[in-house]
């Protein structure tokens, strides 16, 4: 679906007209193409007094190309990205150091650059007053993503004190997506990396050389371009939809050079047949993405009892028996991945959507439940949370709706199917295995839910 006023706004008459008027100005993001660098410019790293991090980063940083620079007094630099670690500040007095990092910088950051701030879990820390600071940061990052403009995003990445060699894998892992082109519609979100089984890869433009990897609802929009983005990352894909899309799932799966399961998900024996098929194919599946989903769109006092039941079965329930049998019969193994695709709407509710954000809410809530039961058996569960994203479906919303959807975000505009493909990839990685427990919102930040 186009876009027809970010493409008015590129063009010079466009430009003068936004800038006049003050309109909203989408700017051109910057998305990933394989090859190349992670940053368009040098990284600026700073440190709070006592941070732990700093030296750790500025390796991995080193070690993925990105050239770093100092805090200089009176740099005429320009940054692809600024980095700073928070972990050292104890108190609320202790956060004017952020001011004096990013204040003589905030102008300094290119277009499409990032903002970083690592920070440690406030539950993890040992005074009142530390975890007090350690919130604080919260409200930093999100106001960053709102000022910085010019597709500049801004995240708050925590890193728990008890690290292992996992944690540092999934940070490495971190930083490489949120630097990358692979993050432009994920801003303002706060990132828990704990322990966990992670595994760095041999290459790291294919992160996903040798897994198997099960998508669900994979014949169009998302799921789709999620198939082909793995498959790029060097992984089989098993696509899965439901027979009646079975031509253009053939079609997916064929260009990702994966193999095609047409299954209906609510039906009484799709758990035991999907198994046995992995388990007869492959004998394992590294990651799962939970990406079927379905509307029935009615307000709740309109709504007969079968649009409500389909939407929670498909949504939410059949994630619940799938995971069941995959966990009881062994096929996740030590280091697998479970990813839900949540909704903005499960966070924010949305009016005639009670079945829809109903269901999506709960796959946080599944999220919630499973990811530290399953962290002892070297699982890691998460989701994302996609905003306004331009598919077939949001074609069909009326026209001013559509266009609020669009420009209520700091990015000014609706996000691309591949925005959550990305997101999800990089939930997949086995590098990623120690970010757990998460909900990421791949939304633009979008003015909508917490």
């Amino acid at each position: 679906m186009t876009d027809r006023y970010a493409s008015f706004v590129q063009s010079g008459a466009g430009r003068a007209l936004v800038k006049r008027l003050g309109l909203p100005d989408p700017p051109r993001l910057r998305r990933h193409r394989p090859g190349d660098p992670l940053l368009p410019g040098p990284a600026l790293l700073g440190a709070a007094a006592d941070g732990r991090l700093a030296g750790q980063v500025g390796e991995l940083l080193a070690a993925a190309g990105v050239e770093l620079r100092e805090p200089t007094a009176g740099t005429d630099a320009r940054f692809g990205a600024l980095v700073y670690d928070a972990t050292g500040i104890t108190d609320s007095t202790e956060l004017r150091q952020l001011y004096d990092f990013f204040h003589p910088v905030a102008r300094s950051v290119t277009p499409s650059g990032r903002v970083i701030v690592l920070g440690a879990p406030p539950a993890e820390c040992d005074t009142p007053r530390a975890a007090t600071a350690q919130r604080a940061l919260e409200g930093l990052t999100r106001s960053i993503g709102k000022e910085f403009g010019r597709g500049i995003t801004a995240q708050l990445v925590r890193v728990g004190a008890e690290a292992d060699e996992g944690t540092r894998v999934s940070l490495d892992a971190t930083l490489r997506f949120l630097l990358s082109g692979r993050s432009a519609y994920v801003s303002g979100q706060v990132i828990r990396i704990g322990t966990g089984a992670a595994a760095a890869p041999a290459d790291w433009d294919r992160p996903l050389d040798g897994q198997v990897v099960l998508v669900t609802g994979a014949a169009r929009g998302i799921g789709a371009a999620l198939t082909r983005v793995l498959a790029r990352d060097g992984a089989q894909v098993v696509a899965l939809d439901v027979p009646a899309a079975g031509d253009a799932l053939a079609a997916v799966a064929n260009e990702a050079g994966g193999s095609a399961v047409q299954l209906d998900l609510t039906a009484p024996d799709a758990p035991t047949r999907l198994a046995g098929h992995l388990a007869d194919r492959y004998g394992r599946v590294d990651a799962i993405v939970h990406n079927a989903g379905i509307t029935r769109d009615k307000t709740l006092g309109r709504m007969d009892a079968d649009r409500w039941d389909q939407v929670i079965d498909v949504n939410l329930s059949s994630q619940e028996r799938i995971n069941d049998e995959l966990l009881a019969r062994e096929l996740i193994p030590t280091g697998g991945r479970i990813v839900a695709v949540s909704s903005i709407a499960g966070i924010a509710g949305n009016r005639g959507q009670t079945n829809y954000a109903t269901s999506k809410a709960g796959v946080i809530g599944l999220v919630d439940s499973l990811a530290p039961a399953l962290c002892e058996r070297g699982i890691s569960v998460n989701a994302v949370a996609p905003g306004f994203i331009e598919t077939r479906l949001t074609a069909r919303i009326p026209l001013v709706i559509r266009e609020a959807g669009r420009r209520m975000n700091s990015m000014a505009q609706g996000g691309l199917p591949l925005d959550v493909a990305e997101t999800i990839g990089w939930l997949t990685w086995p590098a990623s295995g120690a970010v757990n427990g998460n909900v990421v919102r791949v939304c633009g930040q979008s003015l909508l839910g917490a």
